[in-house]
């Protein structure tokens, strides 16, 4: 399989094998006027099997949003053909509106206008809770 490099854009790497999909959706990458690419299940001597996005663009990505759904994602910037830089995305401390709480008591269910905060508490274990009433979110 042949997918043409990027002379200038962004490449999303590292990311947990089948989780692609579910990054293009979160990130909006459909809504792009751009050429994306979705690259699954290819080899990979660190992780065995992973995905890649690469973005014919450049735009501003929601770091919270890759950290949340897979915080071992490296982040690529090309220009002229070249990366010209490269990082790793970590777990956020806190997510804002990426999940909603489920808990039918919370503030946010009958506070439509209220933002969806969860804060991260316990790094280890990845669990965040409910700004508003500390339910636990589940994956």
């Amino acid at each position: 399989m042949n997918i043409d490099s990027i002379k200038n854009g962004i490449v999303i790497d590292h990311i947990k094998a089948k989780k692609g999909m579910e990054i293009y959706k979160a990130l909006n990458l459909g809504e792009l006027d751009c050429s994306v690419a979705i690259i699954t299940n290819a080899k990979s001597k660190k992780m065995g099997r992973k995905d890649i996005i690469k973005i014919d663009k450049k735009i501003d990505l929601d770091l919270d949003i890759l950290g949340y759904l897979d915080s071992n994602i490296t982040i690529n910037i090309i220009q002229n053909n070249e990366r010209v830089e490269k990082y790793h995305v970590e777990l956020p401390k806190e997510i804002v509106n990426i999940a909603k709480c489920k808990n039918p008591r919370c503030i946010t269910s009958s506070e439509n206008e209220l933002q969806q905060i969860f804060i991260l508490t316990d790094k280890e274990k990845k669990i965040y809770r409910c700004k508003y009433c500390e339910t636990m979110k589940e994956e």
